[in-house]
């Protein structure tokens, strides 16, 4: 009994020996480590323009970050671009959190109030794309040798004025852009794009919202969309695509029994769903409808919304009383501009994978035209932009 007892001993002993031979070469606790370029001056910005932080990290494997100011988490990225309404100094916190450890790293940022007062407008118009419609060309007037940049020109006139342009039928879409980062104010609606909707006349155009992130001052980041009520509908149609190829304009026009439609084969468009066909021409706008400053075929992408309560509501034989009902919330010229279900809150911007986003504001603004549908004279459902009004300016 004493021989095992002093066996049991010595292999302890030994145990205990080899354990802190192995705790002696453990491979040390290395936690991250951030390093942040200040700029000459600090970090500083006018308030409701975004400010840009972009640390190096190391010692960062399967890392997480958190942005924090005071109690509130401002981002969980390891880039911070963020907009704040706040005058003063600010003090941010940047955690880096990994299975070794966290190491933080605070950091000041000045926020000063603007000297010139923010325009509550559209300041900028990248690009103004219509697809083909019966208001192309006319809203606004395209004159024989304009391009693109004279139109883009001509669309930022009317929107920075609070009038319309037309964007045509489904797909055509302008870009917009503002002299300050439209801010999220969580739970708050954030602005509106104006349009020209009444009851039973909504024409809905999808909004995208993306951030200037890089910060070259071009809406060349990710888009988000604004998921309105109709996102998931079964009878949304993702990732539509619909091409329209430009007509002869001295083509003899096909008649229709509808007097009011002077060629029923007008432009002929296809689509990735396997339809094919041609637009109508009514007598009420005998202009072109394919936008002239565009090549041979135009394509557009996006997000394409059901059209079946759009419909023709009179009881009268060959009488035509069409009816366009508006969606819930969260389109361009679907709901009247006086009602709170036209207004837009960031809250609900989501990624291409259908993922919620948390932004702390925007930069640029895309509408286009949702709905590939014609009501007979009324023509094809084109959704029109009047303008944005940011709700943080009062």
């Amino acid at each position: 009994m004493r021989k095992k007892w002093l066996l049991l001993a010595m292999a302890v002993t030994l145990l205990a020996v080899s354990c802190s031979k192995n705790d002696e070469h453990a491979a040390p606790v290395i936690l991250p480590a951030i390093d942040i370029t200040t700029p000459a001056g600090g970090f500083k910005a006018d308030n409701m323009q975004l400010v840009h932080i972009d640390p190096t990290v190391t010692n960062a494997e399967n890392a997480t970050f958190t942005w924090m100011l005071g109690k509130d988490t401002l981002a969980t990225t390891k880039s911070l671009s963020y907009a704040f309404d706040s005058i003063g100094v600010l003090t941010l916190n940047f955690t880096v959190k990994t299975a070794a450890g966290n190491t933080s790293r605070e950091i000041p940022v000045t926020i000063s109030a603007v000297t010139v007062p923010y325009k509550n407008a559209v300041t900028q118009v990248f690009e103004f794309f219509p697809a083909p419609g019966q208001f192309t060309n006319t809203l606004p007037t395209w004159n024989k040798g304009e391009t693109a940049e004279d139109m883009a020109k001509k669309a930022l006139n009317e929107l920075t004025n609070e009038r319309m342009v037309s964007l045509g039928g489904f797909g055509g879409f302008v870009t917009m852009g503002f002299d300050h980062t439209i801010l999220n104010k969580p739970g708050e609606y954030s602005f509106i794009v104006l349009g020209n909707a009444f009851a039973n006349n909504g024409e809905p155009g999808i909004i995208q919202v993306a951030q200037d992130v890089n910060g070259n001052g071009l809406p060349d980041d990710e888009w988000y969309e604004i998921a309105g009520s109709e996102h998931n509908n079964p009878k949304t149609i993702k990732n539509y695509q619909i091409t329209y190829y430009k007509p002869d304009e001295n083509k003899t026009r096909v008649p229709s029994s509808d007097r009011t439609i002077s060629d029923s084969a007008y432009i002929r468009y296809k689509d990735n769903q396997g339809k094919e066909g041609y637009l109508l021409k009514n007598i009420y706008h005998n202009q072109s409808y394919y936008p002239q400053w565009k090549g041979d075929s135009i394509t557009f992408t996006g997000t394409r919304l059901r059209d079946d309560h759009i419909v023709n509501t009179s009881t009268t034989p060959g009488g035509q009383y069409w009816i366009l009902p508006a969606f819930d919330y969260g389109y361009a010229d679907n709901q009247p501009n006086n009602s709170d279900a036209a207004k837009i809150k960031l809250d609900w911007a989501i990624d291409k994978n259908g993922k919620p986003v948390k932004l702390s504001g925007i930069n640029f603004i895309r509408v286009y035209t949702s709905i590939r549908k014609e009501a007979g004279w009324l023509g094809e459902v084109s959704t029109e932009v009047a303008g944005v009004r940011d709700f943080n300016i009062k």
